[in-house]
């Protein structure tokens, strides 16, 4: 599958990157990526507010880990997002 990936320049601007994004797992990591950036929000910033690791919240947007559920969950709440949004994915 190939999906246009915003991709940050250096003047702050995002641009659209065409890349193949193959599972469920990269797709919910780059909303997540996606809503957190649009918010001005650090991936630690991100962490405090959902109580979840820094570190753990990069592994997401990166798809290394499978998200549960409730840590989904926490992560809307974090962004003020619905949940759905997040698994909104092609």
């Amino acid at each position: 599958m190939i999906n246009n990936v915003p991709v940050r320049r250096k003047d702050g601007s995002l641009v659209a990157k065409e890349t193949s994004m193959d599972s469920i797992v990269d797709r919910v990591g780059l909303r997540i990526r996606i809503a957190r950036e649009e918010r001005g929000l650090s991936q630690e910033e991100l962490g405090t507010l959902a109580g979840l690791h820094r570190a753990y919240i990069g592994q997401i947007e990166r798809g290394e880990k499978n998200i549960g559920l409730k840590n989904l969950e926490r992560i809307a709440k974090a962004l003020d997002v619905e949940t759905r949004w997040l698994l909104d994915v092609p």
